[in-house]
């Protein structure tokens, strides 16, 4: 199980995806190293105690950030909070 921090939305200049999330997973710094990733579960837990979960579907970037889908949106706050990487 690895702690991952939630950077943003995946968002564009005019429109928020409000189920995708990109996702810092310390020491992995390239795209090659953040396409192991691919295909795992992520958690996120509430302050509440309540858990939100998702699946990585692909890298973002060079720099070895991932985007995850949850089957619910994440609130406002999650940003910059963790999730574990199953």
């Amino acid at each position: 199980m690895i702690k991952a921090k939630v950077i943003q939305f995946r968002r564009g200049r005019h429109t928020i995806h409000k189920r995708h999330f990109l996702i810092e997973i310390p020491n992995v710094k390239t795209k090659e190293e953040a396409k192991k990733f691919v295909g795992k579960e992520v958690e996120w837990k509430s302050p509440a105690g309540k858990i939100i979960k998702g699946k990585i579907s692909s890298s973002h970037g060079n720099k070895g950030v991932v985007r995850a889908i949850f089957e619910k949106g994440l609130p406002g706050q999650a940003i910059t909070t963790e999730v574990e990487v199953k």
